[in-house]
Order: C-alpha cells, then structure tokens, then sequence
C-alpha cells in the first residue's frame, strides 16, 4: 500500500517499539526488547515462535489485557495506551475478538446462550441477540446444536462455538492463541478451514498464534518472534 493510501487507510493495528519487561525476582526478564508490527483490515496473519518466546504475551497486550512495559500500540487510530480503563473495556467489548487454544465456554450455558452472552453484555435487545447468535451458528454448523451445553458438543465443536462467539459482535481485529492447539489434526484442519472462511467473509482483520507451519503457509503473512524480536517472511 503506498504512502497516500495509508493516509486515508491507516492499519488497523500498529505497534511500535513494544519492550516488555517482568520484575519482582532477583532479576528482571525482558520478553521483548523492540516489537514492531502493523495489520491491515481483512488480512490475516500467521504469529509464530518457539514456546515461550512470547506469543501469548504479545496477544495479551495487543488486547488490551496487559500493557507494554514501553511503547505505543495503536488500533483504529486510537492511541490505546492513552485510554483509561473503561475504554479499553469498551474497546476489547466493540472491536477486539478473542479465541483461546481452550474454548472457555461457560459450562452452564448452551451453546446458543454463549454466543449470545457477549451481545447482551454489548446491550444488543434479546430477540436480536437470540437471533445473531442463532445465524452464526447455523453458518459454522451448528444449526442443530443449539440447545447442547459444551459437554455434549465435541472438540471441534466447542472450538467453533468459541469461534461463533469471537465474532458474533462484528470485530474490526480478532486475535486467535493456538486456536486449534487442543485438536486432532482432522478437527484442526476443520475449525481452521472455517476460521479463516469467516474471517474473509467478514473482513476482520486477524492475527493468529499458531505452531503448526502448515496453516500458517496458508494466511496472507508470516511473521515470528525470535530473540525479542519480529522478523517478517
């Protein structure tokens, strides 16, 4: 994208400089020391890395669950490390989407009543709610599934509830940690295929941590996390 575009296209998201550093023991451990990355609106990118380079930590800060210890990171133009609390409540409710490598569905509920948890949360009306949540799972086959609470639903079924879930209020950015870490290869290749088919047909834009190389191949950029650092393929 050229220069002019940006001005009128800025990234959905942008980090700069990202330096996190943990304290409390004898010594202080630096995760990252220079973190610069950038997303566009509908693209999808792979995050790679050795276990405990630090992944999960860079996705906790891009969502607004931690902060960088230096540096700015940016999402739709807002500055976020200026935001108080409830905007970034705000912001990680309306424009961040999340899916874990463990689904995180509440085990009381079903799985028409978890996806639609986070739209009453938002104040969407019930019957919308009932409705939204009803079309998102009819689109990722759940259709006859509704009523089941996560015991009775397998795996990949949980994990695609989750994925429902994710993104059932529109996010402009969905961050995804080893979202099909807990599968077998059959499921994982299932929940990925449907992940990445709504993610195109959304337009979210979409950062995803994963080990497994062969789906990463398959989104738009690779970038991985080596020596506190990223480093773009």
């Amino acid at each position: 994208m050229s220069d002019a575009n940006e001005k009128h296209s800025p990234s959905l998201l942008m980090a700069r400089g990202l330096r996190k550093t943990f304290t409390g023991g004898a010594e202080a451990l630096t995760i990252f020391k220079d973190i610069n990355l950038s997303l566009n609106r509908g693209e999808i990118v792979a995050l790679v890395g050795q276990s405990g380079s630090g992944k999960s930590t860079l996705l906790q800060m891009i969502g607004l669950l931690d902060r960088p210890s230096e540096g700015q990171i940016m999402i739709e133009g807002r500055d976020v490390g200026r935001l108080d609390d409830h905007a970034r409540t705000l912001m990680r409710r309306n424009t961040i989407g999340f899916v874990y490598q463990f689904h995180h569905l509440l085990p009381e509920f079903s799985a028409l009543e978890n996806v639609m948890l986070p739209q009453m949360i938002a104040g969407v009306p019930r019957a919308q709610a009932v409705q939204r949540a009803t079309s998102m799972l009819n689109l990722i086959g759940l259709g006859k599934r509704l009523d089941h609470r996560p015991a009775r639903l397998s795996g990949g079924e949980q994990q695609r509830v989750a994925i429902a879930r994710a993104l059932v209020n529109n996010p402009s950015l969905l961050l995804a940690d080893e979202p099909t870490g807990n599968l077998d290869p059959e499921n994982s290749r299932l929940v990925f295929d449907l992940l990445i088919k709504l993610v195109r047909q959304t337009g979210v834009g979409a950062l995803i941590a994963t080990h497994n190389i062969d789906l990463a191949d398959q989104m738009d950029r690779i970038i991985e996390i080596k020596q506190g650092r990223i480093i773009s393929y």
